[in-house]
């Protein structure tokens, strides 16, 4: 028996948010004053660093659980399965739904419930939970999908990966630039077809780290400052995710048994070009190796980045062909990592 991604979906917001659209934000510093530079000059050096020239967002009349039950849907159609026979769904998010302009989230009840409710499932025994683990949450719940299929606790799982992040951004700060909206979701499944996940690997780093991302009150001091949003401290992230992200992918591929000269692809978090670069560029030199060119898919120039929608819905945009020039085959072996919030680390190596 081998556990594999039966089916895939995903679902890209509409609305598209271009990096000239922040010229007449008003960035501000942490401490409340204003930013030196032009925005011109702040979206130059912005796209420079992350690649990203747009994001999606969702339209108004849309929350996670809703993107998360579109992609479910495609996921489920492209798998080709009933949805009463699900053993498990499995939604990783990190804030809930959130309305347009609301100051609060929403998990009551769980975004898998509402997912599973929206699919009219009747089955009781399709057990429906939340995963919050950052933005490797999707990656995360593939393992646990995994893990219960092994264990002869399920057959078949579905693992959504949904977010809008544009919901919880302090528009005075340059970090909002980043963020984006979208969701994924895959089938996990038992077959006797050859492939699946080979090896996976999972790690916390809390010590230090654990408040490198966080809840924050805006830059701008006339707001509220019990009304919170996403905040980062960006260089902190960047070199914890370049001194161990390569060493957790090293680790999954060596479990794997899998030689690196077979890596046909590596799928990791849109999170910003530059450092997604660099990461991959010191995993081959654990080898010894260059960087191979297209080793490393990218969605986040025009997606920008969706957090733990990012991994699952580049997978479904690759193998339905619709990232230019580049495809994965029947029997590639790729690889899935990711690094986000907690700090949390993750990687999965799998053959198709």
């Amino acid at each position: 028996m081998n556990i594999k991604i039966t089916g895939s979906g995903s679902y890209i917001p509409t609305v598209t948010i271009k990096n000239k659209d922040f010229s007449n934000h008003v960035f501000l510093n942490e401490d409340g004053s204003n930013f030196a530079l032009s925005n011109d000059v702040i979206t130059e050096k912005f796209y420079g660093i992350t690649g990203i020239q747009e994001r999606k967002y969702a339209s108004d009349n849309l929350i996670t659980s809703d993107i998360g039950f579109i992609a479910a849907e495609k996921a489920i159609a492209d798998a080709n399965l009933d949805p009463e026979t699900l053993d498990y769904i499995i939604f990783a998010h990190n804030f809930g739904d959130v309305n347009k302009g609301a100051i609060q989230s929403d998990m009551l009840p769980s975004l898998a419930s509402r997912v599973k409710h929206k699919l009219k499932i009747k089955n009781p025994k399709c057990v429906a939970y939340d995963m919050l683990f950052g933005c490797p949450g999707w990656v995360e719940g593939v393992i646990q999908a995994q893990a219960y299929i092994k264990a002869g606790m399920a057959k078949k799982c579905l693992v959504i990966g949904a977010e809008t992040l544009s919901r919880v951004v302090d528009p005075h700060d340059r970090d909002s630039m980043i963020y984006a909206d979208g969701a994924g979701a895959t089938i996990i499944e038992a077959t006797n077809e050859d492939g699946g996940i080979l090896a996976h690997e999972t790690a916390t780093y809390t010590y230090d780290e654990a408040h490198f991302l966080f809840f924050g009150k805006s830059f701008n001091q006339d707001h509220d400052p019990n009304v919170r949003y996403i905040k980062m401290h960006g260089r902190k992230i960047y070199e914890f995710a370049l001194s161990n992200v390569p060493k957790a992918m090293k680790e999954c591929l060596d479990k794997s048994g899998v030689d690196i000269s077979q890596l046909k692809k590596i799928l990791i978090h849109q999170a910003n070009e530059k450092m997604d670069e660099a990461i991959i560029q010191r995993f081959y030199k654990l080898y010894d190796q260059q960087m191979p060119e297209g080793i490393m898919p990218m969605s986040i120039h025009e997606l920008g980045n969706s957090s733990v929608a990012t991994v699952p819905t580049l997978f479904d945009l690759l193998i339905k062909g619709k990232i230019k020039d580049q495809s994965i085959n029947k029997g590639d072996v790729i690889l899935f990592a990711s690094v986000g919030s907690g700090m949390n680390i993750n990687a999965i190596v799998y053959k198709m």
